[in-house]
């Protein structure tokens, strides 16, 4: 085989799609195969299945450490917007309170 794009085994770069990326994984982990004998399967380079593997790791380990148990998570922006919403309703009472007070010393 020649190589190709400067490679040095001749095989041509092959994009894989989302769901061709999990279902590497998911092989992986049911050990379905080596990191090598999957990337064969697929025809990628090995070391692309070590770095989906090492990615899809990391990201299940954060996106765990994030997730509380009988509720879904929460993302730093809805975490905001709920102290946001909060600090509107204390605003808005601590307004309804004053009103009334105006009210009630103006009608003295």
């Amino acid at each position: 085989m020649t190589a190709k794009n400067g490679g040095s085994k001749g095989r041509k770069r092959r994009m894989l799609t989302p769901q061709e990326k999990y279902q590497i994984w998911v092989a992986y982990l049911a050990g379905e195969g080596s990191q090598a004998e999957l990337a064969d399967k697929w025809g990628v380079d090995r070391s692309t299945v070590v770095q989906l593997v090492k990615t899809a790791k990391d990201g299940a380990l954060d996106r765990l450490a994030t997730a509380r148990p009988g509720r879904p998570g929460k993302t730093a922006r809805d975490a905001e917007l709920e102290d946001a919403h909060a600090e509107i309703e204390r605003l808005r009472a601590t307004v309804c309170e004053q009103a009334v007070e105006l009210h009630l010393y103006r009608g003295q």
